[in-house]
């Protein structure tokens, strides 16, 4: 019975989304936007050469049509990316309007969102009183830190200290629909933290603020402060069944991998596991040798965007490529014959780009164990139903198998 495994490289599009021009950073739409091709050109420019040196090397990743792919969705030059493609190949566009994860993340399992998503505004406050009042009810303080627009890190940085001194939590967001809330795992307490902002979810929910996101960390003001592992993301219910759901009610097996279990709820998904990226690739080592006959493993690999995209370091997201790249090689001669590896993106996150959020774009669909060959431009929820037809379960989504 064949198994699949559907593997998500968080932010790396390839540009060319058709309405890039209605999405922003700041006040400059993501017209050109293209994660992929810019860091390839970075590379060969000279402009990544920090940890590693030279064109972007990423063999196993082109000859499954990761360079014909990008040409494809933007026509953008991908220097050291001009491999004839071996594998199966596509481009995929999103349809719902947003360029996050859940969105991302929900098309690709087959479900449009069928809302526009609720985003707090960049003012100082950002929260409407009573969600605050609520946050404050719930943690037990009187006052919250923050209340703005802000980079994750950063605001560890300034309000870290302050935080430990007076126990306020720290709440802050971004262009995406979420509200973050982190706290030291110690002073503030990480049961603590993950209680509050369970909490405080169904609130948000029905409002459409698609996350609640728990972001711990430790440190302290000598030494700095470093967030951990322990995030949590309390999102919305898909309000339709998903891939998760019609593999799951085929009387299968679902292992999700890093952040799928909080982007589904869990929806589906029989468990997960969390943790680096480096941990989660051992962990899909471990699924490619054990996993069921019939089985969906799905996995997100998150640090391309939370350390590389956001912080628009190109060397980094680089590396970072090429070390992925290399643990894919490792692992194709691993499958069997009748699995399907499906690796994609959610959105893309062009460290080439003004600001410091997602940029719209489209996305890579490459395909170990179907041959050679093209879908050209399809759609992203495209995925969702492709992996059904491969796993013999039915699909119940908008989307096309391209297989």
């Amino acid at each position: 019975m064949p198994r699949a495994f559907l593997v998500v490289m968080d932010s790396v599009g390839i540009g060319g989304a058709p309405d890039a021009d209605q999405f922003f950073n700041g006040t400059l739409p993501d017209t050109g936007a293209n994660t992929l091709a810019h860091i390839a050109q970075g590379c060969a420019a000279g402009q990544a050469e920090e940890g590693r040196s030279g064109p972007i090397r990423l063999p196993h990743l082109d000859a499954l049509g990761f360079g014909a792919a990008t040409r494809l969705a933007s026509g953008d030059e991908t220097p050291g990316l001009d491999a004839t493609p071996t594998g199966f190949w596509a481009a995929a566009t999103e349809r719902s309007l947003g360029k996050d994860t859940p969105s991302g993340h929900w098309e690709l399992a087959g479900l449009r969102v069928p809302w526009d998503w609720t985003y707090f505004p960049n003012t100082e406050p950002a929260f409407p009183a009573d969600v605050t009042a609520r946050v404050c009810d719930i943690a037990g303080t009187d006052g919250i830190l923050g209340n703005c627009h802000a980079s994750g890190t950063a605001i560890i940085d300034a309000l870290g200290a302050e935080h430990v001194r007076t126990g306020q939590p720290i709440c802050y967001t971004s262009v995406d629909s979420v509200f973050q809330i982190a706290a030291h795992e110690e002073h503030f307490g990480l049961d603590r933290l993950l209680h509050v902002c369970k909490t405080l979810a169904p609130m948000l929910h029905e409002r459409k603020v698609g996350r609640v996101i728990a972001r711990p960390f430790v440190g302290d003001a000598e030494t700095g402060f470093t967030r951990t592992t322990n995030r949590k993301d309390f999102a919305i219910l898909p309000p339709a069944p998903v891939l998760t759901n019609w593999v799951q009610d085929a009387g299968r097996k679902v292992h999700g991998i890093g952040k799928i279990g909080d982007i589904f709820s869990m929806t589906g998904i029989a468990d997960n596991v969390k943790g680096a990226d480096a941990d989660l690739m051992l962990h899909l080592h471990r699924l490619v040798d054990e996993a069921e006959e019939g089985s969906l493993t799905f996995a997100n690999f998150v640090e391309f965007d939370t350390q590389y995209g956001h912080r628009r370091d190109i060397s980094g997201y680089a590396r970072h490529l090429e070390w992925f790249d290399a643990e894919i090689g490792r692992l194709l001669p691993k499958l069997q014959a009748d699995d399907l590896l499906l690796i994609t993106a959610d959105h893309g996150n062009d460290p080439a780009w003004s600001g410091t959020d997602h940029t719209r774009e489209r996305v890579p669909v490459l395909c170990a164990g179907r041959g050679t060959g093209n879908a050209g431009l399809i759609e992203m929820v495209d995925v969702a139903a492709s992996v059904a037809a491969h796993l013999g379960v039915p699909s119940h989504g908008p989307g096309k198998s391209f297989l």
